[in-house]
């Protein structure tokens, strides 16, 4: 029976320990980044397709920041627990539009981080001045 117990407690650890390092990233929720800009991720669906909203704290124009749509998709099929992703934002406020793509990492403390890069494009008037939107 002591040789039972310990085999059923050795077995749960080591579940337990599984199941911690196996943590899958969720998208869904709200996210700060280190410059106080916020994104919220309403949903996901089956495809790995999701929306939501960016409110950026940054802004090289003087127009008033509004909150923004953004349209993304989960990389779904390889079922990751750490996914990459990619999503678009359609600023409000200005002409330009920004895409970004990354991933979701669960660090050793069990939180969840996103790990991405940007690139923004504005609008100008000419293909001459092309060299200046990217």
């Amino acid at each position: 029976m002591v040789q039972a117990t310990l085999f059923l407690l050795m077995l749960s650890l080591a579940l337990g320990a599984h199941g911690l390092s196996a943590r899958k990233c969720n998208l869904v929720g709200r996210w700060v980044n280190d410059l106080g800009s916020n994104m919220t991720i309403t949903g996901i669906n089956g495809e790995g397709d999701f929306s939501g909203f960016y409110h950026t704290a940054v802004t090289a124009t003087t127009n008033e920041i509004k909150l923004s749509p953004l349209k993304g998709a989960l990389q779904r099929t390889n079922q990751k627990a750490q996914p990459t992703f990619g999503f678009t934002v359609n600023w409000s406020f200005s002409d330009s539009i920004t895409v970004f793509t990354g991933q979701c990492f669960v660090d050793e403390d069990g939180k969840e981080v996103l790990k991405t890069m940007w690139l923004l494009r504005s609008h100008v008037d000419n293909i001459k001045n092309d060299w200046k939107a990217t």
